[in-house]
């Protein structure tokens, strides 16, 4: 890594628009545990969905001594503006969940040099509603000969949030095959509160929707999914079934609480996320081509293979293909062999990622 190395050293900024949470954890702690495995200082911050607060950390960040600088969550308004400055500098760029257009404008200018990745929203969404689909007729390729569409609420906030927009256009396309009926729409009044909004707008929905109206409930994020089956539970709706999009700890405890219920969940490994956005980080590092985007295809959790003892951190016992995304890297043997180097001479301490560096 010639032009990094200069200073004799890798330095890495790790940056998350997110609140703490499992998934926080596990993205940084990847991307800390990678980078130190290739001898890297890894610096992570984290910034609490607060827009102008990422945005003032990147302009630091572009004034400071970092070779490489991940970002993640970045709200569209102004990433690509906040990231040109850092380019500039000469300091790699790997996002994650951060639209490269100009002005948050997908049909508009992309920045060139930088890799985005970004979670499988269609797959997620496709995953879950094929789901729901199977649930009903049997099948997950469409409506039976004969039989009427299945009746979804669908659990929403938008538009405006990217990930949540990709995912609804997949909804529509299930309602245009005429697949699915919505029957209703909930949605919090303020996405800060999602859960207790959610619990509020479904609860009011569900008095006016006797049973034997709606077949399943659609959650498009993890924690409407939580909204959800608090009123589903408390109001004894037992009839309805729940099809969510994004796990946690807390999620895989309240599915099996809420299991009569909560069928199954469509989600990715936020802990390989962030391996591979370091990979990548490290590859532009070295002068590797890397692509300008890459896509993380989810996977499906259903709640009947759950147990007490399974966490984010152990759920590969139960689903082998979590966490795996093989054949990246395998044109990089440097890679592998920068890691056996690293490891000769360090032993490298636990990775305990604090809530938020200063």
């Amino acid at each position: 890594m010639p032009e990094a190395m200069t200073d004799g050293i890798v330095k890495v900024a790790v940056v998350l628009n997110q609140a703490e949470g499992d998934q926080t954890w596990r993205f940084t702690a990847a991307c800390v545990s990678e980078g130190r495995s290739m001898g890297f200082t890894v610096d992570t911050f984290l910034t609490d969905g607060e827009h102008e607060r990422c945005r003032e950390l990147i302009k630091r960040i572009a004034g400071a001594d970092y070779d490489g600088l991940i970002l993640a969550r970045g709200g569209p308004g102004f990433s690509y503006s906040s990231l040109a400055p850092v380019l500039d500098r000469g300091i790699k760029v790997v996002t994650f969940d951060v639209p490269p257009n100009k002005n948050g404008d997908s049909s508009g200018e992309v920045m060139p040099g930088i890799t985005s990745t970004v979670q499988g929203d269609e797959s997620l969404a496709r995953l879950s509603l094929e789901a729901i689909l199977a649930r009903f007729d049997g099948s997950s390729s469409g409506q039976s000969p004969g039989r009427r569409p299945v009746r979804v609420i669908r659990a929403w906030f938008g538009p405006g949030i990217p990930e949540l927009d990709r995912r609804q256009r997949v909804f529509d396309e299930f309602v245009r095959e005429g697949k699915i009926e919505e029957v209703a729409l909930v949605s919090p009044k303020d996405f800060g509160f999602a859960r207790s909004g959610v619990k509020e707008a479904l609860t009011a929905a569900l008095a006016r929707l006797p049973e034997g109206t709606v077949d399943a409930v659609w959650a498009s994020h993890d924690e409407f999914a939580k909204g959800c089956a608090d009123a589903l539970y408390e109001a004894g709706r037992l009839d309805i079934e729940l099809v969510s999009i994004g796990i946690s700890n807390d999620n895989l405890k309240l599915m099996l609480a809420r299991s009569a219920v909560w069928i199954c969940a469509a989600a990715e490994d936020p802990g390989l996320i962030g391996t591979v956005n370091m990979r990548l980080l490290a590859a532009k590092l070295a002068g590797e081509e890397t692509p300008d985007t890459y896509i993380f295809e989810g996977k499906l959790v259903n709640t009947a293979s759950l147990s007490p003892a399974v966490t984010m951190a152990n759920i590969a016992v139960m689903l082998p293909e979590w966490g795996r995304d093989g054949g990246l890297f395998d044109q990089y043997p440097w890679m592998t062999e920068l890691k056996a180097a690293e490891s000769k001479y360090l032993r490298l301490p636990p990775v305990t990622v604090p809530a938020e560096s200063p």
